[in-house]
């Protein structure tokens, strides 16, 4: 088998392949690592290539695509323990080492590579951390970049910068205080708190676009069903514990005292009240006082006709519920999980947004995704329901979102909105 690119694949390889340093803006679902492999065939001056992902794309999405479309690139995977890694970048017949953003402060010297490709390209949003730091003196030599990523601004426009950084530092500057001093207006300097002026989602879609291939789903959305998307209220029998956290950053409940020593600290407190427990206590016990997102969910799975779910949590104490009331349920943890997913053979799966992130394929196994509670991040929040919603899913997908009524579950909710209208500016902006 050899690989059938769609026009819009083909395009985004040209984009790659006919500049040093490129940037491709896919959803996930538009085939990424397929375009990008494209592109390294199309680089005939490009002597060897180092990949960074995410760990889980590192070991089951890059190797596999090569051997499913049996391209005539040669990948060595370096990850797993020092030994290993050590092996995959002293491999001499190897056209591209992959390897996870972890290692970055392990990596060798790596003068033996021309070519570099940051896939999952958010992972290097904060140009401040030490990680970001060492990897821009160790590609400085590296004249080839190219990253691929889902959206820039899933987080705010301020996520920007660090991203094309790493790429060509002549896109938006080299110092993050000066594209701050020129974008933004600063609200509190001392907590890092900074606004958009007016027109700079504009003017900063406007220097990126020349570098910035973006693939639109109007591109590819005839090849994906239908997604809906479905919040689902349910009510806190007792609302008592919850309003005095709110109120006084203290609670009570089954004989424990639950204290928050600050406002960051009481948000995650009320969220895990929304969800009916609380941890409490230097080991990190939990307490429940009320079931009625877990009464909500095996109302919602009878309805479905206990069709294949995949369940999101947020909280180990969540999973722990789930476990419970499910002993059947699988984990990531459990061994071929998703090869029996994708069989239809696993009818409950629990995922924690972080581990169901990136280069994830499920679309085989179902086509129903229930939220427990919600991740802060519109970027994990999207790319949790793109493990479904992508190439090769044969049904409409439908998420379900469960929200406790007059709780922190209503804002997140309404947070994800506003982040998303961030995110959808940017990509009008490039599209213009």
């Amino acid at each position: 088998m050899t690989a059938a690119l769609r026009p819009y694949q083909r395009d985004a390889a040209m984009h790659l392949s006919s500049r040093d340093r490129a940037m491709v803006l896919a959803k996930v679902g538009g085939g990424k690592t397929l375009i990008a492999l494209t592109a390294m065939m199309m680089r005939q001056d490009v002597r060897k290539w180092l990949v960074l992902a995410p760990k889980r794309v590192c070991d089951e999405v890059w190797y596999q695509e090569c051997q499913k479309w049996q391209l005539p690139i040669t990948l060595a995977v370096a990850t797993g323990t020092p030994r290993n890694r050590a092996y995959a970048f002293d491999r001499t017949d190897a056209d591209a080492v992959v390897t996870n953003y972890d290692n970055i402060q392990t990596l060798p010297d790596l003068w033996d590579f021309d070519g570099v490709i940051f896939d999952e390209l958010t992972r290097l949003k904060n140009p401040s951390g030490k990680r970001f730091k060492d990897l821009l003196k160790l590609i400085d030599h590296i004249p080839v970049r190219w990253g691929l990523t889902g959206s820039f601004t899933s987080n705010g426009l301020e996520d920007v910068f660090g991203q094309c950084k790493i790429v060509d530092q002549t896109l938006l500057g080299r110092t993050k205080g000066a594209f701050i001093q020129q974008h933004f207006i600063t609200i509190n300097r001392d907590w890092g708190q900074y606004e958009p002026r007016s027109g700079a989602l504009e003017a900063v879609m406007e220097k990126i676009k020349p570098a910035t291939y973006l693939l639109e789903n109007k591109d590819y959305a005839d090849t994906l069903p239908p997604l809906h998307v479905v919040p689902l209220t349910c009510e806190l029998p007792d609302r008592k514990p919850y309003e005095a956290m709110k109120k006084h950053y203290v609670t009570e409940f089954a004989g424990q005292d639950i204290t928050a020593v600050n406002a960051a600290a009481a948000s995650q407190k009320l969220s895990q009240l929304a969800s009916g427990f609380a941890y409490y206590g230097a080991d990190g016990a939990a307490v429940w006082h009320s079931q009625h997102k877990f009464d909500r969910l095996e109302e919602l799975l009878a309805e479905n006709q206990r069709e294949n779910t995949i369940i999101v949590y947020n909280y180990k104490e969540e999973l722990a519920q789930l476990k419970r009331l499910y002993p059947h349920i699988q984990t990531m943890d459990d061994k071929d999980v998703v090869t029996h997913w994708n069989e239809g053979k696993v009818p409950l799966l629990a995922l924690h947004p972080k581990s169901a992130g990136h280069g994830l394929n499920l679309q085989f196994g179902g086509s129903t995704i229930v939220f427990l509670s919600l991740p802060w991040s519109l970027e994990l929040y999207e790319q949790t329901i793109g493990r479904l919603h992508r190439s090769g899913q044969t049904k409409a997908v439908w998420v379900y979102a469960l929200l406790t009524e007059r709780t922190i579950d209503e804002r997140v909710w309404a947070a994800l909105s506003a982040k998303r209208s961030v995110s959808d500016a940017a990509i009008k902006e490039l599209r213009a």
